[in-house]
């Protein structure tokens, strides 16, 4: 297995897809994805677009879905949620459809969406995508941050540094065969230095400031929690998100 890191979806190869994606949107998309699927919801269904959203899950009578929209932080008018993992509760997803589009998750689940295998993960769920990786073993692994309209998101990349870090003492901190770029061990020296202390570095990036400004505190508390989720996300076809 090879890892590679990739700050945003924009720096991921053009011209090839791993054998396995794992798209990071810690805040707050791939932390809400997980949250929903654990609280029961039947899938989770990602746009880039929302009026392809709201035409998609038209399909479904009301009952059976719930849209999620939210574009700068905020929720988006004439959804029912915004993108708070808190809002993910078992009384309003269990049984559901979750159509979700964000501001940057929902692009990088769109850039990698025909690799063989797409996993999302975030600091909630972060074990379970380990382990998911050290079982299958895919001969190449992408870790792609999401991070904000194109730019860099510390959260992200600590995230991906948090996964790097496990598999790599699992194989041996001496296995350069198992580092596909320079990527990889930056991210894991941004976790090393962080992970007794998220929730700090969270309220210093730019996207948790941004946060804190829309009175999102306890979305940040919760996003920087460690392994609080076993749970899963796999994609089944594009976009299309389930328990695995």
């Amino acid at each position: 297995m090879k890892l590679f890191v990739y700050h945003t979806p924009e720096l991921t190869p053009t011209d090839r897809l791993p054998d396995c994606a794992v798209v990071i949107d810690v805040l707050r998309a791939t932390t809400t994805i997980a949250t929903a699927l654990n609280a029961g919801a039947e899938a989770v269904q990602a746009f880039s677009d929302i009026d392809k959203l709201i035409a998609e899950s038209e399909k479904l009578p009301p009952e059976k879905r719930i849209r999620a929209g939210e574009r700068g932080g905020a929720k988006v008018d004439g959804c029912d949620l915004g993108n708070s993992p808190l809002d993910c509760t078992k009384d309003v997803v269990q049984g559901r459809r979750l159509f979700i589009s964000t501001t940057n998750g929902t692009r990088a689940l769109q850039r990698v969406e025909n690799s063989p295998v797409v996993i999302t993960a975030a600091q909630v769920n972060r074990q379970a995508a380990v382990q998911y990786l050290q079982q299958k073993q895919p001969e190449t692994v992408w870790l792609v941050g999401s991070g904000w309209q194109g730019g860099y998101s510390l959260e992200d990349t600590a995230c991906a540094g948090a996964i790097a870090k496990s598999i790599l003492e699992e194989k041996g901190q001496s296995n350069p065969e198992a580092i596909g770029n320079d990527e990889v061990i930056a991210a894991i020296a941004l976790y090393s230095q962080w992970e007794n202390n998220l929730l700090e570095m969270f309220s210093q990036a730019t996207h948790g400031q941004r946060l804190l400004s829309l009175n999102c505190e306890e979305d940040l508390k919760y996003c920087a929690q460690t392994d609080t989720l076993d749970i899963l996300p796999i994609q089944t076809r594009p976009g299309f998100l389930v328990k695995n």
